[in-house]
């Protein structure tokens, strides 16, 4: 009879927690802090996964920052006037989306706000009374028309100098969308990431839980919360008049620039929007807020929803129907 080998390997297992570990980390980046709690069975896969996506922020920093002079968003400001520059197929696609969006808000969100950003002192401050003439000079400079974009050889051009692209109403959300593709990637199925607390997004659900669940805040009173919201592999950004503002008088005036008109949008405190992708919560809380209900109403895709704080002689919250 013909005798058989039999060879048993030993192969060391890794140790998995029979209850989902948690794990959260976060790091400063574009001007804001980006936060990952994770939950994950296995430690050492846990870890890696969320340290990568927070890794993808800092990436993202020296991409888009325009605080940054060596960032590839701050070399198209200073030079687009001049020449065609050539950029990254990603920063082509992200200044094409920019583009879209302005189109189908009527203008209302517009990446070459910033010239608006820097005369009203909000571009590194919390604010400041304009001249008229300041403004109407700023004005002349913006505009996502300005923006000519040629896909061929992957390059943008401005269309007269002074134009400046900010990155405030888009950045956050696609750096957060680009965090989740991480963390799927590393085989997290669990997790919330978030900007500065105004732009998430919610992988999966917690340990025995239905979703991830996030309060509105009050925009005159945060302690107060306005609606609860469960998202299950969605986004929510939130754009409020309360985030970086200042006073004259009895009025208010906060960094929501209506690039349309030159001056602060006034009429709403704050704007909440739920969608499947952060990039699109983010940009679209700008045209809402702006816009108004009625506009949002006609306007909203069916898979968006949109929670608006009205200035209705007193604070007015609601769902948009």
């Amino acid at each position: 009879m013909k005798q058989v080998s039999v060879i048993c390997l030993v192969v060391p297992l890794l140790a998995i927690a029979q209850e989902p570990l948690r794990y959260e980390s976060s790091i400063d980046a574009m001007g804001t802090t980006y936060t990952i709690a994770a939950y994950h069975f296995q430690k050492e896969q846990l870890q890696a996964g969320v340290e990568a996506a927070l890794e993808e922020a800092q990436r993202l920093d020296h991409l888009l920052s325009n605080y940054r002079p060596e960032s590839e968003w701050s070399r198209v400001n200073r030079f687009a006037a001049e020449r065609d520059v050539q950029v990254s197929q990603e920063l082509f696609d992200l200044i094409a989306a920019c583009v879209n969006y302005s189109g189908q808000s009527e203008g209302s969100f517009d990446i070459t706000v910033g010239p608006l950003m820097r005369v009203w002192g909000f571009y590194k401050g919390s604010g400041h009374l304009p001249h008229g003439a300041e403004v109407r000079s700023a004005m002349g400079r913006v505009g996502y028309k300005n923006i000519i974009l040629k896909a061929g050889n992957r390059t943008v051009r401005f269309r007269k100098p002074g134009v400046e692209m900010d990155p405030g109403g888009i950045g956050k959300g696609y750096a957060v969308d680009r965090m989740v593709e991480i963390l799927k990637q590393e085989g997290i199925q669990s997790a919330l990431v978030t900007a500065g607390g105004s732009s998430i997004y919610a992988i999966g659900t917690p340990p025995g839980k239905t979703g991830w669940e996030v309060v509105i805040r009050h925009p005159k009173d945060r302690n107060i919360v306005v609606a609860k919201v469960t998202l299950k592999d969605q986004s929510m950004s939130t754009s409020g008049n309360y985030e970086k503002f200042f006073r004259v008088g009895r009025k208010t005036y906060s960094h929501i620039m209506d690039p349309r008109t030159g001056y602060p949008s006034q009429g709403m405190y704050s704007v909440s929007v739920v969608t499947p992708r952060c990039i699109d919560s983010e940009a679209w809380a700008k045209p809402y807020y702006i816009l108004g209900r009625r506009w949002t109403a006609l306007h909203k895709p069916k898979e968006f929803r949109a929670f608006l704080c009205e200035d209705k002689g007193g604070v007015v919250c609601a769902w948009v129907k």
